[in-house]
């Protein structure tokens, strides 16, 4: 799989900020929080779903803070 997108990686670490500092470290998430509730951008929302179910194989809720590291990482 190429590499994420700047746009989403971004954006993903930005929501994982605001979730941990709002619920703190043990806060999880899926990856439908990153998009809004109405599919308005189906092949990002694949590239991400690609990423975190096929090329990861996390479960539907993972650790804000493990998501975060993963991404700048660039895993």
């Amino acid at each position: 799989m190429k590499t994420m997108n700047e746009m989403i990686r971004q954006k993903i670490i930005e929501i994982c900020d605001k979730k941990i500092e709002k619920k703190g470290v043990d806060v999880g998430l899926s990856f439908y929080a990153f998009f809004a509730n109405k599919n308005d951008n189906p092949k990002l929302l694949m590239e991400v779903a690609e990423w975190w179910i096929m090329k990861h194989k996390l479960d539907h809720f993972e650790k804000a803070v493990k998501i975060r590291r993963m991404v700048q990482n660039n895993l």
